[in-house]
């Protein structure tokens, strides 16, 4: 077998800042060679085809051709595979030249690094790294962490968010009724659900209205700012036009479901100068890239750094918690993902949600600190005691967390902590492991 050597290369002899550098996660039979697979891979993805044709000259190679830079076995036969070993599993690095882009983008980005080889079978891209120089190219977040700190005046503790409840169906004073009530029990940031942006029922500019004069008179009743993200998701050409009318008569933050109409488009949004009010990406549609073990792309990415790099401001979360199938590990390390540096990128609030319950404070406090959001929807609306009082519960319990009260002590001096409680338990997590504790 011969493969070129300018496409088996160390990392150390990359010229680091030309490529962007792609971890996959492979399994393939038990006979194949595995050099020349990843071979195959970077190929594919870059100037290649199933032959050397005659326009692929020594040039065109050294300029567009991907590197692959490591192959690691799990485990690591060295000497023997054994007798009963069917399948094989490797971890393998590729290294593309940016120049193959033809700019700073994600269409083809992300056409390069996990395009036709997304058909190769178990072949699944796990993490990118990024040069500088092309990270630059990104103007990222506009408010990020400190932006939307600032912006409500809260520096010394968790954010709360609350989704409009039902998800659809509501009119614009309805929708505006309930914001009022989750603002004044003390909701720092509201939203529309992803399922609702300009349906006749509720139409987008008449549901901005409502709700703006609802949360004026909350904000002047609490004591404190609320921000209301509303879903200008659309199709590409409408989405400016939302967001503009939205702005101009009265909000002051929005909504994109950022992996439904793509990762430029909302990027568009975020970078347009006229638009200057922070951005929450839903990550709606993101489990059918992220869901398969052997497949697609990683939740961290598709999940956390990739909208980052678009633009959002605040990420919603799924969740271990509540009504959606998430590891532990793959919610902790993609609330990671969003606050740690990125090159000159703001860090991001991460927001979990997907069942989050007043129960569930204390853990996501110790995981994340006071760099989160924590966002519920019917753990508020659907509060026995309404929506406002939902609020306050998990006001409550993040003071509690903040301040290292027993929660359950806590509990007992607030009656609508403890009926969060009663209806659904106090999460905790010990050395024995998981479990719910009834308030």
């Amino acid at each position: 077998m011969y493969i070129d050597p300018i496409i088996i290369q160390y990392p150390e002899a990359l010229e680091k800042d030309r490529f962007v550098i792609a971890t996959y996660y492979c399994a393939t039979k038990r006979n194949t060679n595995m050099m020349k697979f990843a071979a195959a891979l970077a190929c594919e993805q870059t100037c290649g085809t199933w032959i050397q044709v005659p326009q692929e000259t020594a040039e065109v190679r050294e300029k567009c051709i991907g590197r692959v830079v490591g192959v690691y076995e799990t485990p690591a036969y060295q000497i023997e595979i054994p007798n009963d070993v069917e399948e094989r599993h490797f971890i393998i690095r590729i290294a593309y030249p940016t120049g193959n882009f033809g700019n700073a983008q994600f269409a083809m980005l992300l056409s390069a690094v996990i395009g036709n080889i997304s058909s190769s079978g178990k072949v699944k891209l796990l993490d990118l790294e990024f040069p500088d120089s092309f990270l630059n190219e990104f103007q990222g977040p506009k408010f990020g962490v400190p932006g939307i700190r600032k912006l409500l005046g809260v520096y010394d503790r968790p954010l709360l968010n609350n989704m409009i409840k039902p998800c659809t169906g509501l009119s614009p004073e309805a929708t505006a009724a309930l914001a009022f009530e989750s603002a004044v029990g003390g909701v720092d940031v509201i939203k529309d659900d992803e399922l609702i942006s300009n349906p006749v029922h509720c139409p987008l500019v008449e549901r901005v209205k409502a709700v703006m004069a609802a949360l004026k008179r909350a904000d002047e009743e609490k004591g404190e700012k609320t921000l209301y993200a509303f879903n200008i998701t659309d199709k590409t050409e409408n989405l400016r036009d939302n967001a503009y009318r939205a702005i101009e008569a009265g909000a002051n933050a929005l909504l994109l479901n950022y992996n439904s109409v793509g990762l430029d488009a909302s990027r568009m949004i975020a970078e347009d100068k006229n638009i200057n009010v922070p951005i929450l990406g839903h990550s709606d549609y993101t489990g059918a890239v992220y869901e398969s073990p052997w497949s697609g792309m990683s939740a961290t990415l598709i999940g956390a750094t990739l909208p980052r790099m678009a633009g959002m401001d605040m990420i919603i979360a799924l969740t271990p918690y509540g009504k959606f199938p998430m590891m532990m590990d793959t919610f902790v390390d993609s609330g990671y993902k969003m606050l740690s540096p990125l090159g000159n990128l703001k860090a991001v609030f991460p927001m979990p949600g997907g069942g989050t319950t007043q129960g569930h404070v204390e853990d996501v406090v110790k995981k994340f600190g006071n760099d989160v959001m924590i966002a519920s929807g019917a753990g508020i609306h659907g509060h026995p005691m309404g929506p406002r009082a939902g609020a306050k519960a998990f006001r409550q319990a993040i003071d509690a967390a903040v301040s290292g009260q027993n929660m359950l002590e806590a509990a007992k001096q607030h009656k609508e902590l403890q009926a969060a409680f009663d209806a659904w338990g106090y999460y905790q997590e010990n050395k024995t492991g998981i479990f719910d504790l009834k308030g």
